[in-house]
């Protein structure tokens, strides 16, 4: 029911949730304003789907889940941070996992799920949700859930953080990935904010020749040797046959905003030498009016700020040396597939 007259909000009962979800009436068509929900939160509406008792695959429960909980085809397609798996088919198969180790679930055969005589009994208690403390009532789970978290922390003491609780593993590693990386690339910053211009102009030669321009580190270094040029600070080549030119621009400042008369200089010097393209880089930011008139131009001018200077830093390994790498695997579905053929037989075909 609308909660006064100047309301836009129509606030119903949601099966799966067990709770009510707000929908905008003031909207094209009617739509659920919640974001995607935890692995933890589909735990339940996930034991619902099997309570039938028949075998489900997990591909059916994901479009009728996605359904109960009211998510748009962006929401779906929405993905990791790795960008590998979506996140709603991610937490789907976690929660599946998760119920399949306290025995409420059993897989049948591949991709498919099936309710235990303890899931219909869990059903029948009609619990208002099943989460990881609901979970650890069953000592499988318990086992099972004290070991990975003994593996990652090392103690098998539970986390108090929000990815810990709401995140998947495979989440959780994400994040945590995420943030120790843009802390790298804040440091990397303020080291080259720091560092003297001479050593700026060696760092632009190696990110260049890293990143496959210039030709030879040797040659590119020449090439950017030759600052203040009517404007330019350097010339590399684009490609090791130096089939073009890029012309180059560098600004090692602080906190100064690069504002749109810097471009247009630049671009004036590169009309002078009829070139077409040029790289605009700042330990800095650019201005607003900078980017519209650089986006605006016929030529091509790439403009890199600070910030993207350290990413690009660090993807290129510049500046970054590797301390240790994980690799997250998953099961191979085709090597399982050929039940029929024996493994040694498998092997050598494949050869």
């Amino acid at each position: 029911m609308l909660n006064s007259p100047a309301d836009s909000t129509l606030r119903i009962p949601h099966p799966a949730l067990g709770s009510d979800l707000d929908y905008d009436l003031l909207s094209d068509r009617e739509r659920v304003t919640m974001p995607i929900p935890d692995y933890q939160t589909v735990m339940l509406p996930l034991l619902k789907e099997g309570g039938d008792g028949k075998e489900h695959h997990i591909r059916d429960a994901i479009n009728n889940l996605a359904g109960q909980f009211g998510l748009t085809e962006e929401d779906r397609k929405e993905l990791l941070p790795s960008g590998v798996d979506r996140i709603f088919d991610n937490r789907i198969g976690w929660a599946r996992t998760y119920l399949k180790k306290a025995g409420l679930i059993d897989y049948p055969k591949r991709g498919f799920f099936q309710i235990t005589e303890r899931g219909k009994k869990i059903l029948g208690e009609a619990p208002s949700k099943i989460n990881i403390a609901f979970l650890k009532q069953f000592p499988e789970f318990v086992e099972f859930y004290t070991a990975k978290k003994s593996s990652v922390d090392g103690s098998g003491a539970e986390s108090d953080s929000p990815e810990a609780s709401i995140g998947t593993p495979e989440e959780t590693l994400a994040v945590g990935y995420l943030k120790l990386r843009k802390q790298i690339e804040s440091d990397l910053l303020d080291n080259v904010k720091a560092s003297a211009p001479d050593f700026f102009e060696r760092l632009v030669v190696k990110l260049m020749t890293t990143m496959g321009y210039g030709g030879s580190l040797a040659d590119a270094g020449r090439a950017i040797g030759k600052s203040g040029d009517g404007g330019v600070d350097g010339v590399i080549k684009e490609d090791k046959l130096g089939l073009d030119l890029l012309y180059i621009q560098a600004k090692r400042w602080d906190d100064t905003t690069v504002g749109s008369p810097e471009i247009q200089k630049f671009v004036g010097a590169l009309y002078g030498k009829k070139a077409k393209k040029g790289i605009f880089i700042t330990t800095s930011t650019f201005s607003k009016a900078a980017v519209e008139y650089a986006t605006g131009l016929d030529s091509k001018i790439i403009l890199i700020d600070g910030a993207q200077l350290a990413e690009f830093m660090f993807d290129y390994g510049v500046g970054v040396s590797t301390v240790n790498s994980y690799a997250v695997k998953s099961i191979d579905s085709d090597f399982f597939s050929e039940v029929d053929e024996p493994l040694g037989l498998l092997e050598k075909d494949s050869k």
